[in-house]
C-alpha cells in the first residue's frame, strides 16, 4: 500500500491538495476514489465547512463518514479504490471527546498497524490529511495540551510508515519525505 500524509495548517491547502492527488491517481490508474469524512456537524459553523468541503468533492467519488471507528471505514473501502481520508485531527479530536483512553489507544493502533499493512491490506493508496499542531503555542488547558501531545505523536509515527509526507503552507506544498 502506498500512503501520502499531508500536513498543513488551517487554510493551508492541504485538502486541495490530497483532492488533487486522489484525482490525478483516478484517472491515472483508472480507479475510484474513496473519501473518509471525519467531521460531524456539531454545530452551524462546522456544517458550512462540511458543505463547503462537500461542494470540492466530485460528484462520483465515494463517501463514507466516519468520526470514530476509521480503520474499520478503510478496510471496507475494497482494493480497487485510492482512500483519502480528511482528517486525521477531527478523527483525534472526535476521540478523546469520548472520553475513554483505552478507545483512543485502540483505534490509534487499529490505524497504525493498517497503515503498516497489518490489517489493511485490501487498500492500495491512502491519502491522509490532517492539521499540523505543533507550530504553535502550548495552550493552557490539559484537553488541548492532550490534544496537541496525541496528534503529534500520532503525525510521527505516521510519517515513518508514510511513502510521501507533504507538508502545505498559503496553498504550495513542500516535500518532506518521498516523491510528493
Amino acid at each position: 500500500m502506498a500512503v501520502t500524509f499531508i500536513l498543513g495548517g488551517a487554510r493551508s491547502g492541504k485538502s486541495q491538495l490530497a483532492e488533487r492527488r486522489a484525482l490525478k491517481l483516478a484517472a491515472e490508474q483508472n480507479r475510484p476514489v474513496h473519501y473518509i469524512a471525519t467531521a460531524t456537524a456539531s454545530d452551524a459553523e462546522m456544517r458550512h465547512r462540511i458543505n463547503l468541503h462537500q461542494k470540492h468533492r466530485p460528484s462520483d467519488w465515494l463517501l463514507s463518514e466516519e468520526p470514530i471507528h476509521l480503520t474499520q471505514a478503510i478496510n471496507a473501502t475494497g482494493h480497487n479504490a485510492i482512500v483519502l481520508v480528511d482528517c486525521l485531527t477531527l478523527w483525534v479530536s472526535n476521540l478523546l471527546m469520548q472520553c475513554d483512553p483505552k478507545l483512543w489507544l485502540a483505534e490509534k493502533e487499529k490505524l497504525l498497524n493498517c497503515l503498516s499493512q497489518v490489517s489493511c491490506d485490501d487498500v492500495k493508496e491512502i491519502i491522509l490529511v490532517s492539521n499540523e499542531t505543533g507550530l504553535g503555542v502550548v495552550p493552557l488547558g490539559e484537553i488541548s495540551r492532550r490534544f496537541i501531545d496525541e496528534s503529534g505523536w500520532l503525525h510521527q509515527a505516521i510519517a515513518q510508515e508514510a511513502d510521501n509526507v507533504i507538508f502545505a503552507i498559503a496553498g504550495l506544498s513542500q516535500v518532506l519525505k518521498g516523491s510528493g
